[in-house]
């Protein structure tokens, strides 16, 4: 199933998709027929404008999305918050499943409207992801900051096309899942929703506003999808660490440019986004995949397992035989 839409202001995606696959719209909230799955969509007013859209479903066929570039207005902000998870069950494509959240895991990202993306969501799979869109000048006046710098200058008041991608984190995590329990029924659901969509995006700048404050460059379309390529690139095989003169003649760019754009885009350098993905697969292993420490220690490539167990426990504040044992609650 492939949906492609353009994001303007005043775009409601609940109706545009209602009336794709002729699906009833109640108070801009849509239930997922059994033919096709289960689940709803939400679609939410927030404030004159902020719009917000919450999707929790599981479909039964490939859910393709396709956002196409705005022509109008460049200042519309677009946020989406990707916070995906394992399959607890098993399925034909389970498998399937599981490599995409491998692949993808979950995230956030911030970009121009003017900017096409697109993203598809195997079949069988707990998709839980919101959307919040925005004006800049809103943005700006909800933040109220005094100077801004980075990624908050390019966002509030740069004149260039601006992506963004930045992990999801615990917190964010929570309160999605807060938002899509909310009892639409309850009296006071408006304000729970604001509070909520207010607590993502403080808990999104809390984590912009730490990144560098280097000069950001501008991005297009093909930078993006060059970038994406380079990390599946490095997540392909996390046993070997990157070699940047490969990626950069992967990539078609210098290694100066491929280094800064990565760094730009995703907030950190490539190496340590390689380590840190390396974690979180070692944390993957131990979780989902049923090996012991020591295994997903030398299928990650440590020689030394002293040394994996030190760079896990940094990261998740747990040993590994402990994570093992209790999983990931015990870091929260």
């Amino acid at each position: 199933m492939t949906f492609d839409f353009t994001v303007h202001p005043g775009f409601n995606f609940v109706k545009s998709f209602a009336e794709k696959l002729n699906i009833p719209v109640y108070n801009d909230s849509l239930n997922i027929p059994a033919s096709l799955g289960k689940g709803f969509i939400r679609f939410k007013s927030i404030e004159p404008d902020i719009r917000f859209a919450l999707h929790h479903y599981t479909l039964k066929q490939e859910l393709h999305l396709k956002r196409r570039a705005g022509t109008e207005n460049h200042d519309l902000v677009s946020i989406v918050f990707n916070s995906n998870e394992i399959p607890t069950d098993s399925t034909p494509d389970r498998q399937t499943a599981i490599q995409f959240l491998k692949n993808n895991g979950s995230s956030v990202q911030i970009a121009s409207s003017a900017l096409s993306t697109e993203t598809r969501f195997p079949p069988d799979m707990e998709v839980n992801f919101a959307a919040i869109g925005m004006q800049r000048a809103t943005l700006a006046a909800l933040l109220n900051l005094d100077k801004t710098h980075g990624p908050l200058e390019t966002i509030l008041h740069g004149k260039d096309l601006f992506f963004y991608h930045e992990k999801m984190h615990p917190e964010m995590q929570r309160t999605l899942k807060q938002l899509s329990g909310i009892d639409e029924q309850d009296q006071l659901n408006a304000l729970y929703y604001k509070i909520k969509i207010h607590e993502l995006i403080y808990l999104l700048f809390d984590k912009l506003l730490a990144r560098s404050s280097e000069k950001q460059h501008p991005v297009n379309k093909a930078d993006i999808d060059t970038l994406a390529a380079i990390r599946t690139a490095i997540l392909s095989d996390l046993s070997q660490p990157p070699v940047l003169p490969a990626l950069a003649k992967m990539a078609g760019m210098s290694e100066t440019k491929m280094k800064q754009l990565f760094k730009q885009t995703y907030g950190d350098s490539i190496y340590n986004y390689y380590q840190a993905e390396r974690m979180r697969e070692a944390g993957f292993l131990l979780k989902h995949a049923g090996y012991s420490v020591s295994e997903a220690g030398y299928h990650l490539g440590f020689a030394n397992l002293s040394h994996f167990s030190r760079l896990f426990e940094k990261h998740y504040g747990i040993t590994p035989k402990k994570y093992t044992a209790t999983g990931p609650a015990a870091t929260g």
